[in-house]
């Protein structure tokens, strides 16, 4: 009997948040599950989920990630009521929890979620504690960005 042919290794990456790098300083970095319905994890195996403008918020110590859109597949819609901006339950070791919630009390702290991944068979959710960045810090990794771009092309034709 023939083996089966191995997958090829794709990304498990569903979603990224790259405005969250550029706007804050990423100080620590966490891993939470997500508590989804059935219909969310199919629109997410389609790949209808978007990060922008997504943070966490703490209610009776839990946590929950906010204005996470979920975009539903037309052949669910028809059978549910649903809500793509509904609010999500994050799934994290309570001593976990605290010290996020002990981060965002700080001044100019706040959680952002980095990225929506697959792990094995479950969505996981990258959250940070995150600093807002000045306006001159944004400049100056742009300008960073650039120069690195410059020294690659230059390297490239040398």
């Amino acid at each position: 009997m023939a083996k089966k042919p191995k997958k090829k290794p794709g990304s498990n990456t569903i979603a990224q948040n790259r405005r969250a790098r550029f706007d804050f300083h990423i100080e620590e970095t966490f891993e939470a599950g997500v508590m989804l319905q059935g219909w969310e994890v199919k629109s997410l195996r389609a790949g209808k989920g978007q990060l922008t403008d997504c943070y966490v918020v703490f209610e009776r110590d839990e946590a929950w990630l906010l204005n996470c859109q979920i975009t539903p597949i037309n052949t669910i819609s028809t059978h549910f009521v649903i809500d793509p901006m509904r609010k999500r339950k994050l799934l994290m070791h309570r001593r976990e929890i605290d010290k996020l919630q002990e981060a965002a009390d700080q001044k100019g702290h706040t959680i952002v979620a980095l990225a929506l991944y697959w792990k094995n068979h479950m969505v996981k959710c990258q959250v940070a504690i995150a600093k807002g960045k000045k306006q001159h810090d944004k400049r100056d990794t742009e300008k960073q960005r650039d120069w690195d771009r410059q020294k690659a092309r230059i390297m490239r034709h040398s």
